[in-house]
């Protein structure tokens, strides 16, 4: 399946390398295993695939590792979404970040992925606020936030 931010030839594509470090920079980057706010263990830029207590990282095994883990993001994702290349740059990146942080499942049954299915985008962006709870119903302030800069550079690709 066709990639926005991997390419082939060329290894990671301009947007790839913005995607890294726009999703790397919200997630903050831990070099050891450790449980997020709802028990989960996470390492590196927010991975949890094969994540468990003890574990280390250098800084290469985690950029690797977001790189190999938003490519992955981004097929699930694109597979979710009618046109996926008809969505500007930064609503694409703002989608995949959020994909990223609430899962590709999460993803394709959210109003995010309806809306932009159905063409309206600027909904589509304005639904990235409804994923603001870590676990069931527990609003956390710096989801808050990361959704209010991810609906920001959402709107911004439609302007």
């Amino acid at each position: 399946m066709k990639s926005r931010i991997r390419n082939a030839l060329v290894g990671i594509t301009a947007l790839g390398a913005v995607a890294v470090g726009y999703v790397g920079g919200k997630e903050g980057l831990k070099l050891y295993s450790y449980p997020d706010i709802i028990g989960v263990w996470t390492g590196c830029y927010g991975e949890t695939n094969g994540m468990h207590k003890g574990m280390k990282f250098t800084k290469g095994q985690c950029d690797s590792m977001l790189v190999d883990s938003l490519v992955d993001h981004e097929t699930g994702m694109r597979k979710c979404l009618k046109n996926p290349d008809a969505i500007p740059d930064k609503s694409y990146l703002a989608f995949l970040s959020g994909t990223y942080n609430i899962g590709v499942g999460a993803f394709c049954r959210s109003s995010m992925a309806r809306l932009a299915n159905l063409g309206d985008l600027r909904g589509a962006c304005n639904a990235l606020m409804l994923h603001v709870n870590a676990g069931a119903k527990k609003k956390v302030r710096g989801l808050v936030l990361r959704r209010t800069d991810e609906r920001a550079m959402c709107l911004e690709g439609l302007k």
